[in-house]
């Protein structure tokens, strides 16, 4: 009788929580943080936009980054905001290859 007696007295301890033990382990690898210097970083720059066509022209920037600011704020949904860059882009695209021509 008493074996049942103290296996519902520790039912009740392990059910409100005390007693019970939990072991995690974290792992925490070793990440090396690269030091970079501000000349590395100019001059990996310089080479990046080096092999970029050309700047757009400020009213395309504006244009583009207008298009952005109302996709993030929600005022347009991403993929209209999308599809009106693209066209703009395509039609304008083409009207340069006229004046080329």
């Amino acid at each position: 009788m008493s074996k049942t007696a103290e296996s519902t007295h520790q039912e009740i301890h392990a059910g409100n929580g005390q007693g019970l033990h939990l072991h995690m382990r974290t792992l925490h690898p070793p990440v090396p943080i690269p030091y970079l210097t501000r000349e590395e970083m100019a001059s990996t720059a310089r080479a990046a936009t080096a092999r970029l066509p050309g700047t757009p022209a400020a009213k395309d920037l504006v244009f583009y980054g207008g298009l952005g600011a109302l996709a993030v704020a929600g005022a347009l949904e991403w993929p209209v905001a999308l599809a009106v860059g693209g066209a703009t882009w395509l039609v304008r695209s083409a009207r340069k290859e006229k004046k080329e021509t």
